[in-house]
């Protein structure tokens, strides 16, 4: 079964005792049951079932089938938010005295998540390139997560997730990857090596810009091993589940980080569009690029699609000939980029990406504002940068959009 065909059958079996075509909303809090014992049984885990929807929701459990089976992984857990995800996926694994080596250009958001996790004592360190070469020499004795993003957003940069998997492996760690900004559609990390993948289901999953989520993709393939990580000893019984079964047990339980049943609605009907639309913004996003690429007021594109790119042929390999729907300009002075967005006429100024709208920021001044120069250098952050997301309008559209606003700087 291809890919776009799976995309709209994966998962979908059980949508409900009335013949459902669409996934069923079980819009309530708690679910009851003939007898204490069941009850019991569903609460120690020797019983699947429903009990609190904090905990898990028919609804949700669907869509986290549906993400798990496109993924190829073993088993999902639907967040509230793509920072939620991030934040129960790490504690899952990591407690006070531990290290965290983490690409240098992810999202703003989960750098200042990661910044945040020295007040449990928890160090991050970020490698100025995300190769196992760079990462080898920050590999200590507490370490215990490898974390990259599959294009480091908005650096752009695009680690060799095979290479990164086979370093992280040698040393007994598990390789985590953000893959919000490929989605499925271009690339299944877990193929690659990966042991857990996220992603923010806000964005181009969910497709229209409606309800915030994240999710968190298990492999089931990664051994816990107890003396390094003391934390599974409880859940080894789970076997390949034993890392679901604890974060199920633990963070979404006690943290409160659950998907609603609407939201899973929404962006579980977002995903059946998924692959008509990454092909249409892919090949909207390259097109965009060659035009920039020859407008005598942009001095700099950034895109994985371009053949000058450093990661160039990575992108190819691992994503098929498409590159994602992010690129990034400069523009020469903050002033001019502020002019730029400021003339574009329907080009959404907004902090969001993944939407069906093609959409434009300034970084420096808004998601990365509180950083410092060096941090921002780091992540590819500069005054007259602006992250491009590009959406479903017609491309001569775009391009002209585009043009007369670089006319007016």
């Amino acid at each position: 079964m291809k890919f776009a065909t799976k995309l709209l059958h994966a998962g979908t079996a059980g949508y409900g005792e009335y013949g459902s075509t669409t996934l069923p909303i079980c819009q309530t809090t708690a679910f009851k049951h003939d007898t204490a014992e069941e009850m019991e049984a569903i609460f120690t885990g020797e019983k699947a079932g429903f009990v609190y929807s904090r905990v898990n929701n028919p609804t949700v459990s669907a869509f986290e089938r549906r993400l798990a089976e496109l993924e190829e992984g073993k088993s999902a857990a639907a967040c509230s938010s793509g920072m939620a995800a991030i934040s129960l996926a790490v504690l899952n694994i990591v407690k006070s005295g531990d290290e965290i080596i983490s690409g240098s250009g992810i999202f703003g958001g989960t750098y200042s998540f990661f910044g945040g996790l020295y007040r449990y004592g928890i160090k991050t360190v970020y490698p100025r390139h995300s190769t196992a070469e760079c990462f080898e020499k920050y590999i200590t004795d507490k370490t215990r997560l490898i974390f990259i993003e599959a294009i480091g957003n908005p650096k752009l940069d695009v680690p060799d997730i095979v290479q990164i998997a086979a370093f992280a492996h040698k040393y007994g760690l598990p390789l985590m990857v953000d893959s919000t900004s490929v989605t499925p559609y271009l690339m299944q990390a877990i193929n690659y090596g990966a042991d857990i993948v996220i992603h923010s289901t806000s964005k181009f999953i969910n497709g229209g810009g409606n309800s915030i989520g994240g999710i968190i993709i298990d492999s089931g393939r990664f051994v816990w091993e107890r003396e390094k990580y003391p934390l599974f000893k409880n859940f080894s019984k789970f076997g390949s589940f034993c890392y679901m079964a604890k974060l199920r047990a633990e963070q979404l339980k006690d943290y409160g980080s659950c998907m609603a049943p609407l939201n899973a609605y929404l962006t579980n009907t977002g995903l059946d569009t998924l692959a008509v639309r990454m092909d249409r913004i892919c090949d909207n996003a390259n097109k965009l690029a060659r035009y920039l690429k020859i407008c005598d007021k942009v001095q700099n594109v950034n895109y994985p699609g371009l053949t000058d790119h450093p990661d160039y042929e990575t992108a190819k390999k691992q994503f098929g000939g498409r590159y994602g729907a992010i690129l990034t300009i400069r523009v020469g002075t903050k002033e001019k980029a502020f002019s730029f967005i400021n003339n574009l006429k329907y080009v959404f100024n907004a902090a969001n990406i993944g939407d069906s709208k093609t959409l434009v920021i300034h970084p420096a001044s808004t998601i990365y504002a509180a950083d410092s120069d060096e941090q921002k250098v780091a992540a590819g952050i500069y005054d007259d940068l602006v992250r491009i997301c590009v959406g479903l309008e017609d491309i001569d559209d775009i391009q002209a959009d585009f043009g007369q606003a670089l006319n007016k700087i």
